[in-house]
This record gives C-alpha cells, sequence and structure tokens, in this order.
C-alpha cells in the first residue's frame, strides 16, 4: 500500500538552474508536479521496527545544479519524536558525496527504519528538508507522508503462555484400612489367634474411630481369599472359595457392633501375582532367575510344576512365600473430607506447617493473599519435599512478576522437566532473544501452550507467513492475530471461539479491515464497555480509523 502527496510545499527544494532570483510562490507553483509516496501508506509496527519505503519524483528541470539538500526523516507520536538516518543530496554541479539529483529529472526511493517505543501506535511520518545554495540555508515546511502506526500484532500474547501445576490437594482423600488373615495348609479354619494379630487389632481398632470421625464415610468393604499357588488349580478354587466364607464370618466378628454395610465377597483363587511379587521383594538368591522361569509359562499347571521344582531347591519360597499367600485381605473403603480453604489457613496459623504434605503446602501458596507468601511457601515446600512442583510454580510466580531469569534458574533445577517445565524454560529463552534455544524447547514440549508461543515467536519476528502456518488448526488470540496479519481475515475469525472483551475488540477488527463498519463500531463498543484498557488502546488504535468517518 503506498501514499502519495504533492510536493508543493518543497517548492524551494526543487530550484531551477536559472530561477533563483524567483519569488517564493513562484518556486511554490513549480513543484506542483513533484510527487511523494510512502510504502506502506500506513505505518506497521514489526518485529519492533517501523520500515517505510519513501519515493520522491522530481520532474525536469525542479533540482537545481548548484544546490544540496538534507532531509531529516522524522517519526512523530505520542509524547515525542524519532529521527531517522540523514538523507543528503545534491545537484549536477555540486562536487561532494552526497546522493546526485538530476536536474533532468529522477525518481529517489530510500528506505527508512524506526525503533518501536511506547506511544508509536498513534504517529505519522514526516520529511524535514533544507536547502542549500550558495552558502545560504533555505527551510522548508515538513512534508507529512505517512499515517500510522498499526500495532495489532501487541494483542497476541508475546510475553509467553504457561501454565501453573495443580497443587494435587484433593477436597476428597480415597483411602483403605486392610486387616489380613492367613491360613495353614491346605485349611480354610481361622484360628483364633488371627484375631489377635497386629494386622487385624490396628484393624478392628481402624474400624472404630472411622466410624466416630464425622470427616470420614465408611464406603464398602471387600473381602479376597486367596491360595498359594501349589495344589492345582482345581482344588486351590474349592480351598480359596472356602476362605472366602471363612474369612466372611470372621469379619462378622470383627464388625460386631459396628454400623458397617456394603460387604463384598471374593474368591481369588492362586495368587500369582502376589507370588511374584513377593519374590521380587525378597532377598532369595537367584530371584531373576525363578522369574524367568516363571514368565515362560502361561498354563497353571506347568507353572505348578515348576513352582513344586523350584520350591524343592529354594526351601525359602515354602518358607517366606508360601504362607504370606495363604490369606484373605479384609479391604474397607473410605472418604475422608479434607480440609476447605479456610479451615486450612487457621490450622496452619494454630498448629504451624511442621506437619503439613506437600499438596497443602503447595495448596496453601495456590491460595496466599501475596507474592511473599506465595514465595515463602513454595520455598518451604522445595526444602523440606525437594518438591519439583514447587520450583515449577515458584518459577511461574516469578515470570509472572517479570524476573524472568531468576525464574529460569529454579527452571533449570527441575530434576526431570515436563513439557509444562520444557514450555516454561522456551518463554525464558523467548523473553531473552534467545530465538534457536526457544524453537528447541517448544518443539520438544509439544504441549499446547508451546504451540500459541511458537505462533507469539513467528510474530514477534515479523514472519507473518510462518506464524500463519504453526496457527493452522489452532484457536485463540495468538492464531486469530496471526491469520490477520497474514492477510487471512476469514481464518483470523474462525480461530476466535470465545466471547471475551479481547476477542470483541479483534473481531471488531477483522470487521473494520472488511469495510463491515456498523459491525465493527458495535464489536468495539462492546470491547471498550468491557475492558478500560481495551478503551484506551481503541483511541489510539489506527485500525479503527474509517470508523470516525
Amino acid at each position: 500500500m503506498k501514499r502519495t502527496a504533492s510536493l508543493a510545499a518543497l517548492a524551494a527544494l526543487l530550484l531551477v538552474a536559472t530561477s533563483c532570483a524567483k519569488s517564493r510562490l513562484e518556486q511554490m507553483q513549480m513543484a506542483k508536479d513533484v510527487t511523494v509516496s510512502c510504502t506502506p501508506g500506513v505505518l506497521e509496527i514489526k518485529a519492533g521496527k517501523i520500515d517505510a519505503a519513501v519515493t520522491v519524483t522530481c520532474p525536469k528541470g525542479y533540482f537545481h545544479p548548484k544546490a544540496t539538500m538534507d532531509v531529516v526523516p522524522v517519526l512523530v507520536y505520542e509524547g515525542g519524536e524519532q529521527t531517522g538516518r540523514l538523507l543528503q543530496y545534491q545537484g549536477d554541479k555540486v562536487k561532494d558525496n552526497y546522493k546526485p539529483v538530476s536536474s533532468k529529472g529522477e525518481t529517489v526511493t530510500e528506505r527508512l527504519s524506526f525503533k518501536y517505543v511506547p506511544g508509536c501506535e498513534k504517529a505519522h511520518l514526516e520529511l524535514r528538508p533544507t536547502i542549500h545554495y550558495d552558502g545560504k540555508t533555505y527551510e522548508v515546511p515538513a512534508v507529512k507522508v505517512a499515517d500510522g502506526c498499526i500495532a495489532t500484532y501487541q494483542l497476541a500474547k508475546l510475553d509467553g503462555e504457561y501454565t501453573v501445576k495443580p497443587d494435587g490437594y484433593e477436597p476428597i482423600l480415597y483411602r483403605t484400612t486392610e486387616g489380613r488373615i492367613l491360613y495353614e495348609v491346605g485349611s480354610d479354619k481361622v484360628n483364633k489367634d488371627q484375631f489377635e494379630t497386629n494386622s487385624m487389632v490396628n484393624y478392628k481398632n481402624s474400624l472404630e474411630y472411622l466410624q466416630t470421625d464425622d470427616r470420614t464415610t465408611i464406603k464398602d468393604t471387600k473381602i479376597v481369599a486367596y491360595t498359594s499357588p501349589e495344589g492345582g488349580k482345581e482344588y486351590n478354587d474349592k480351598l480359596s472359595d472356602k476362605r472366602a466364607g471363612t474369612a466372611e464370618q470372621a469379619w462378622d466378628k470383627v464388625s460386631s457392633g459396628l454400623e458397617l454395610t456394603g460387604v463384598e465377597v471374593q474368591s481369588a483363587g492362586q495368587d500369582w501375582d502376589g507370588f511374584r511379587e513377593a519374590v521380587e521383594k525378597s532377598n532369595i538368591q537367584d530371584k531373576d532367575l525363578i522369574l524367568r522361569v516363571l514368565s515362560m509359562y502361561s498354563d497353571p499347571a506347568v507353572r505348578e510344576s515348576e513352582i513344586k521344582n523350584l520350591s524343592q531347591i529354594y526351601q525359602e519360597i515354602n518358607k517366606r512365600v508360601f504362607p504370606e499367600l495363604r490369606r484373605a485381605r479384609l479391604v474397607t473403603s473410605t472418604e475422608w473430607r479434607n480440609y476447605n480453604d479456610a479451615e486450612l489457613v487457621a490450622l496452619a496459623e494454630e498448629k504451624g506447617l511442621d506437619r503439613f504434605d506437600e499438596p497443602s503446602i503447595l495448596h496453601l501458596a495456590s491460595i496466599a493473599e501475596t507474592m511473599e507468601s506465595k514465595e515463602t511457601l513454595y520455598k518451604l515446600a522445595i526444602s523440606k519435599f525437594n518438591s519439583d512442583v514447587a520450583r515449577y510454580n515458584l518459577a511461574m510466580l516469578y515470570l509472572d512478576a517479570g524476573r524472568t531469569n531468576l525464574g529460569g534458574a529454579y527452571l533449570s533445577k527441575i530434576k526431570e522437566p515436563d513439557a509444562d517445565a520444557l514450555n516454561a524454560t522456551g518463554v525464558v529463552a523467548m523473553r531473552n532473544e534467545d530465538w534457536q534455544a526457544a524453537d528447541l524447547c517448544f518443539w520438544k514440549a509439544g504441549n499446547d501452550a508451546s504451540k500459541h508461543n511458537r505462533i507469539a515467536m513467528d510474530i514477534i519476528r515479523g514472519d507473518y507467513e510462518l506464524a500463519k502456518k504453526d496457527a493452522e488448526g489452532l484457536t485463540g488470540i495468538n492464531a486469530a492475530v496471526a491469520n490477520i496479519l497474514a492477510g487471512d481475515l476469514d481464518a483470523a475469525g474462525a480461530a476466535l471461539t470465545c466471547d471475551c472483551p479481547k476477542s470483541k475488540y479483534v473481531r471488531a477488527i477483522i470487521a473494520a479491515r472488511k469495510g463491515q463498519t456498523a459491525e465493527a463500531k458495535e464489536l468495539l463498543e462492546a470491547a471498550k464497555a468491557a475492558s478500560p484498557a481495551l478503551a484506551e488502546r481503541a483511541a489510539r488504535d489506527i485500525e479503527f480509523a474509517a470508523l470516525a468517518n
């Protein structure tokens, strides 16, 4: 897009070789055919810069052969101005190192670049020329050549997207309490001494306590009977059934006097899984050989034969493993209502944090009202539990506060970085303009946040076509802005799925660019009413310049 203007104001600039004595008015009239154009006609901020190509066309006989001209390009914006590089020209008979402009006519194009600073959103580009001739200086009024600047790229989230990890604090804790009954070889009888074992005594005491705890709800009990893998599958299945029956009778005795319901009885038969687990945990010599032999056979009868052979060689199996598998488990499930936020805070104030577990401290940090409190609690979780979740969330706290390098320092201490940590590390690199490191982290992370961050990085670097490509299949503000900048307004609209104020604002830009004035005005007013920040932006946003007409 170009902007072209007549340079009547440059009359004194463009002197005819024999006409130095002409009146200023006549000189201005002579400049009626001099034109200036700017590409783009509406300036745009891109990759932190504002670039423009300014072209001046001088007709034949306009530039005095003995004159020189200085032109200062100036970007004028709210709160200040910024000068570009000095442009210097000379006539045919001037012996200097300036760019020559022939009196026979010339077209000169200059590429200009300005650094973006806040305030440039509402700006214009002007040229300030000065003529030097015969030892005298002639000031010429400034000429406005372009308006600007479009700053739509700023609507994308350019400081990086990242998420805070959940603290793991659950409103309901699902727990179990368990008692165990052991049987003699081949027996389904529950010996009296089984009610006096630590397992069963603790189980009964636990049931009695849980029934009185107002935070606990007892849900159900499962009774599961097993046999060790010896004696034949058919025999063991029958023995397991019998043990299930006697275990239920034992449960009735243990639960006597307690208001407990919901009992489910199961007969599991031969406990191959329990055998494998017991061998893995044991100190039996050559246990790896035992496990490898077992893994070779799927037929229970063959397995049993091999077990018997192994048990003759490895007496430890008979002594330490099989007895533990001749059992019934009494497993009661409960739900424990955790402390709500107010209760948790009060408990911390009353009792201190010494007995708090990791999720509780992390949750306190998440609901703390000040950054200092959050910081203290996360550091406590790191020191007390070596918590990577705390390291990560503390890093996110620092990123939120703009303390990017400190956030990166904590991310670097995470033992096994996951997708969230890799993405956040990429955000640190992106903020530090280490594009290569940021690219690598975002590609490795591969999560939703990193995909949007790749778009942001493309936009920051001014590669709008790549931003559009990376936005394919994605929704959200970054994807929408990427498509606007690449000129695909339909794709930009399709990427907006929420009804938030910022989405309304972006939709207003799309409508304005399509020439849908009424819709653009309606969307813009809705966005401004919902967000004072967007209302302030709209006042200087050149995207809506046409709406005022």
